[in-house]
């Protein structure tokens, strides 16, 4: 499984790591680690890239972004291994990174040449208007789940408008998350000096927050350090566009067909063995169909197959590592000490966690949002394969226990009558909601992100784009210099 040449332009300090396939625990190869010196170095040259390429016409930068999504796809059946192999994805999950990789390019490109600004009125005589400019470096911090789509969501429309980028990939997933996309923007034509791949720990991501160079960071991550790598921006007066965890609420009303909404169900706590922000954490089913409710999805759990997705065919693959296991498991085990039921599911073997199913959820849980009760997979983010399910009486309970999460990522509803839902999801403050789907969907088109514990909002897709990797300038002309009473 050969690996892209990136064309390195930095030799890094951080001493070298092995990228490991979880599935076998076999090395896939080796990688040096960015010590966080190697930050400075980074940001000094991607700013002095940074000038010339925002000075280049909208059509060069345009023509770089369309080759290098020629260039992912060109190359998909390598990512792809490389995705399945170091990140544990099934051939599906890593066949949709690479399209959708493939399509941020595309958008990027288009995104070069959008309107930049607006002529205003003003009361003087000039020209007075406003225009979008590059902010300069912009550092991104990318998780190892989605590691291809959440680095290149970033890195494609910051290049396409002008910036620089410096990506820092989680470590466990350095190759298909960084190094690829190093290789595919140096082979697409992307002048050196503008993307850096600096694979690193907390301390490299801490100094490139702070790094006066860098203007703007995109943060993908767990709520926990998103609100430290907030805090860290604000102090250096810094833009930080946060898109974090999630407990996301799927709803089942009465009048819905549950033949139709099983595949839904499974796939919104079970795809990519849950380690997706967007992921359904809590199953709210009307209590007239819970029993059944809870005893279609654990035959569905029952027949998922768990295994290696690079040897095998398999519905799930391995948990990134023995740490994302243990967590899954203390809470699954202390759910099911405070009564309640597994329903399916609750076993690993090594890094293969079983589809989890928990009836009777809500037994047990302290009230207040986001609070930790007997049921701590229902409570908080699990980031497994785990569906706890609760049953609600009202579409008012439903409302409230909805409501009762610190998280306000995505939302799924399943009914037959899509004008109440919209109706429902209206009294249910998310960034993301589907009627009669699942909570994980996403499109380049579309704009993403969460509320409250679960980001700083919409900051991905489409015009956000515009608004998270630009500044807006005002600008005046006279036709003389104009004059004051002294």
């Amino acid at each position: 499984m050969p690996l892209l040449d990136p064309k390195d332009q930095l030799s890094l300090h951080g001493g070298e790591a092995e990228a490991v396939e979880p599935a076998t625990g076999d090395v896939l190869d080796t990688f040096t680690l960015a010590a966080p010196s190697d930050v400075e170095d980074a940001t000094i040259i991607a700013a002095r890239a940074q000038r010339d390429w925002a000075a280049r016409t909208y059509t060069e930068r345009a023509a770089v972004l369309r080759r290098a999504g020629d260039l992912i796809q060109r190359y998909e059946p390598e990512i792809a291994e490389w995705i399945i192999r170091e990140s544990g994805s099934i051939r599906g999950k890593a066949d949709f990174e690479v399209r959708t990789a493939t399509e941020e390019c595309y958008h990027a490109a288009a995104l070069a040449h959008r309107p930049i600004g607006q002529v205003l009125p003003s009361a003087a005589p000039r020209l007075s208007y406003t225009s979008r400019v590059p902010a300069g470096v912009v550092g991104v911090i990318a998780p190892f789940n989605a590691p291809l789509v959440l680095g290149i969501r970033s890195v494609a429309p910051a290049l396409a408008l002008g910036n620089a980028v410096v990506l820092k990939p989680d470590p466990r997933t350095a190759i298909c998350g960084g190094h690829v996309l190093a290789a595919v923007f140096a082979e697409a034509g992307l002048p050196e000096g503008l993307l850096h791949v600096l694979p690193g720990g907390a301390k490299t991501g801490e100094t490139l927050i702070t790094d006066p160079r860098v203007r703007v960071i995109s943060f993908t991550g767990s709520s926990a350090t998103g609100r430290s790598v907030g805090a860290l921006a604000a102090t250096h007066l810094k833009r930080a566009h946060l898109e974090l965890g999630g407990n996301s609420a799927f709803i089942v009303l009465e009048d819905a067909d549950l033949d139709a909404a099983m595949s839904t169900a499974a796939w919104a706590s079970f795809f990519h063995q849950g380690q997706v922000c967007m992921t359904a954490g809590r199953h709210l089913v009307h209590a007239s169909l819970y029993d059944e409710y809870v005893a279609r999805l654990a035959a569905k759990a029952d027949a998922l197959t768990v295994g290696d997705p690079f040897r095998e065919q398999v519905h799930l693959g391995p948990v990134i590592d023995r740490g994302q296991l243990a967590k899954i498991d203390e809470l699954v085990r202390s759910s099911a000490e405070a009564g309640v039921r597994i329903a399916a599911g609750g076993t690993h073997r090594d890094l293969f966690y079983r589809p989890t199913v928990l009836a009777d959820a809500g037994a047990g849980s302290a009230q207040g949002p986001g609070s930790v009760g007997a049921c701590a997979a229902y409570a908080t983010e699990v980031f497994g394969p785990v569906a706890p399910v609760r049953a609600f009486h009202t579409p008012d309970e439903a409302v409230e226990l909805a409501n009762d999460s610190a998280y306000g990522l995505a939302l799924g509803i399943v009914t037959r009558d899509a004008a109440r839902a919209l109706d429902l999801a209206d009294r249910i403050p998310t960034g993301l909601v589907h009627i009669n789907d699942q909570t994980v969907n996403d499109e380049p088109i579309a704009a993403f992100g969460g509320l409250a514990d679960s980001g700083t909002g919409s900051r991905f897709g489409g015009e956000a784009n515009l608004d998270a990797f630009t500044e807006t300038r005002w600008t005046t002309v006279r036709a003389t210099p104009a004059a004051y009473p002294f």
